[in-house]
């Protein structure tokens, strides 16, 4: 009888051991698809736009950028595998987008081709129901975001916004070192006005419409002139006839040139010439390609180019 009792003690352990053994195993497995899920929901990160979060690419590898933002990422690091034409006519960013496709937001199906993991863009765009559809889509409004801000939201939305903001602060340290030593030669109470001519006018521009603005306005803190602030400080910018640039320009000019198709006969003018800035060597004159937007890498080059022109340092 006992041994049979201890036969029977003995199979039940045994029985008790499989069953604790196979409840492990199950546990195991759980635990192996966790993991797993965790590692799939690694892949996205949630970008908290103004309008709504959206589910981006935690690490976006094929990135169509549709206006503005390419210079953006660009600085970031971040492969860019369409792009709209203004940025692919940048000199800028020649060598960084040589080889890329020039897209429009109408370019579903070269878009779809592209195969993106982001689309970036302005909110202002046709068929932005359909680019969702393809790829996360993240629009941004013009003007939402200081020019500073804008680029960390660039980096938020791309999963670099340390990178961005490091940026960032660099950037504003070096504009207010090279504004301060600007002001010490020209004087404090010098004024600068920013122009651009199209189509045989001239676009005055305020203080957030690229073209440098931001940095001469806001990080430098140089002056506008004021019938400069009373027509293209809250619009953003205001058209002039040529002929009436003399009215507009302050101690200091910066002529953004466009010279692909626009007629640049002005330079040799009479009216031009005796304008005094032009007289005094105070007009300096940028490529007016280089000169278009307000992204890191344009900031960058447009921020050299001042501290070249004012101070002469190359």
């Amino acid at each position: 009888m006992k041994k049979w009792m201890l036969t029977l003690i003995a199979v039940l352990v045994l029985a008790l051991a499989a069953c604790s053994s196979n409840g492990e195993g199950k546990n195991a497995e759980k635990s192996s698809e966790d993991t797993k899920q965790t590692e799939t929901s690694s892949d996205t990160i949630t970008y908290e736009s103004s309008k709504g979060p959206i589910e981006v690419p935690a690490n976006p590898e094929r990135v169509v950028v549709l206006s503005s933002y390419a210079g953006d990422l660009i600085k970031l690091g971040v492969n860019i595998v369409g792009v709209d034409s203004w940025s692919a006519n940048n000199p800028n960013f020649k060598e960084q987008l040589k080889d890329v496709p020039v897209v429009s937001n109408e370019d579903l199906e070269k878009i779809i081709e592209l195969d993106p993991d982001l689309i970036i863009g302005l909110d202002n765009i046709n068929n932005a129901d359909k680019l969702k559809e393809i790829a996360p889509t993240v629009l941004f409004t013009y003007g939402e975001y200081d020019y500073l801000q804008q680029h960390i939201e660039v980096g938020k939305a791309v999963n670099k916004e340390a990178e961005a903001t490091a940026w960032v602060e660099d950037f504003k340290t070096r504009a207010a070192d090279v504004g301060k030593k600007i002001k010490e030669k020209i004087g404090e109470d010098a004024t600068v006005t920013v122009v651009e001519n199209y189509e045989k006018q001239f676009y005055l521009f305020g203080d957030n419409w690229g073209r440098g603005t931001e940095i001469l306005y806001q990080a430098m803190g140089l002056n506008m002139p004021q019938k400069v602030k009373d027509v293209a400080l809250e619009p953003g910018y205001f058209a002039i006839s040529q002929e009436v640039l003399g009215d507009y320009a302050g101690d200091y000019i910066i002529m953004s040139l466009v010279s692909e198709g626009q007629d640049t006969s002005f330079v040799d003018s009479d009216w031009y010439n005796e304008i005094d800035a032009v007289k005094n060597g105070h007009t300096f004159v940028a490529d007016g390609q280089r000169f278009y937007f307000n992204d890191a890498s344009s900031l960058d080059y447009q921020l050299s180019f001042f501290e070249e022109s004012f101070l002469g340092n190359k």
